[in-house]
């Protein structure tokens, strides 16, 4: 085992020149880069029976942090958000074979309308058939917090959005929104031949023997990093792997997305991310698009006469709901402090 520590661990030089040989943007870029964007995508669904229906289960969005500020000790998603479908499905898959969620299915159609009050911190539900825990909801008064969400259900059987709920606030298990992206672009690295984790470890700071994904956040694809390029962000100059960056109100970015494709003659914008301010279905690993006049390949995405498909909205029907209607709208914001940006990763697009 040491004699392989010290062989992987080449010289300065040497590692030079395997990145000249390996990660040749142009190679890297070449044929079917659309192809491979889906093919990372699409490993983040799976498909299965649960309840008698045959389900798309996609993989949850999952942010350290982002629920903790109510209660003194937080808690942390597996693979802090940042773990890989390979990773994270077989964990899945435990969760969804467990008796705890069999039990979950089973209350979800006995036929009764309910409330499920989930407890994030120590991994818990319980139902409460309290008339007025049930009206209460049905009127709109949401009672749960951050760490304790509360869901009305009708009794007539689980639904995809069920298992989402269930594997986001009981199994802990998802991916980020920088997490997903870096997913997919090590992906697109991997099929050309080259460990994007270790070509950019020196520029994240990895410390020896961690995984490279646990230091990647949306701030670093917003810095002056040399792997990192700034590009304009007319709808003529992207490109697929191009990273739209969201700015947040501390000035910081504070969102990603990837585009996947630009139909420039039908004038559409695929582009793909992770997040649960969105509606039901679309929490996680999830498909958005913007559309543009084809006459117009000149115009920025921060043009108010885009049109973003993307709806914005709370994670739990009754919570506070995103400032932004859509994510065109949330592009657009924070223009005094600079607005959104794209970026793309040097060593995956010339």
């Amino acid at each position: 085992m040491v004699i392989l520590l010290f062989v992987s661990t080449p010289s300065l030089a040497a590692e030079s020149d395997r990145l000249t040989e390996f990660a040749d943007p142009a190679r890297i870029w070449g044929d079917g880069i659309e192809r491979l964007i889906e093919e990372a995508y699409r490993a983040c669904f799976r498909t299965r029976i649960i309840g008698g229906k045959v389900m798309n289960i996609r993989m949850p969005f999952a942010e350290n942090n982002e629920r903790d500020t109510l209660i003194e000790n937080g808690w942390e998603f597996l693979g802090g958000g940042k773990g890989n479908p390979d990773m994270l499905w077989p964990a899945i898959e435990a969760v969804l074979d467990s008796k705890d969620f069999a039990r979950y299915g089973a209350t979800l159609s006995d036929g009764r309308e309910q409330v499920i009050i989930f407890d994030i911190p120590t991994q818990s539900w319980h139902s409460s058939r309290d008339l007025f825990d049930i009206a209460r909801m049905k009127a709109g008064s949401y009672r749960g917090l951050p760490h304790r969400p509360y869901v009305f259900a009708s009794g007539k059987g689980i639904e995809e959005t069920d298992v989402y709920n269930y594997l986001y606030c009981i199994g802990l298990i998802g991916m980020d929104c920088s997490g997903f992206v870096w997913h997919v672009l090590s992906y697109i690295a991997k099929q050309r031949g080259l460990d994007l984790g270790r070509a950019v470890s020196r520029a994240l700071g990895v410390q020896r023997g961690m995984d490279p994904a646990w230091y990647v956040g949306t701030s670093f694809f917003n810095s002056r990093s040399s792997h990192i390029v700034s590009v304009t962000d007319t709808i003529n100059n992207l490109r697929p792997a191009d990273i739209i960056l969201f700015r947040g109100a501390s000035g910081a970015m504070s969102h990603s997305a990837i585009i996947q494709s630009i139909d420039l003659k039908k004038g559409v914008i695929r582009y793909l991310q992770s997040t649960d301010e969105a509606p039901l279905h679309e929490r996680g690993v999830h498909e958005s698009f913007i559309y543009f006049d084809p006459a117009k390949p000149t115009v920025s995405l921060s043009d108010p006469g885009l049109n973003w498909t993307q709806q914005r909205q709370a994670p739990f029907p009754g919570e506070k709901p995103s400032p932004f209607s859509d994510d065109g709208e949330r592009y657009r914001a924070f223009d005094e402090l600079g607005g959104g940006r794209v970026v793309r990763m040097r060593l995956i697009s010339p």
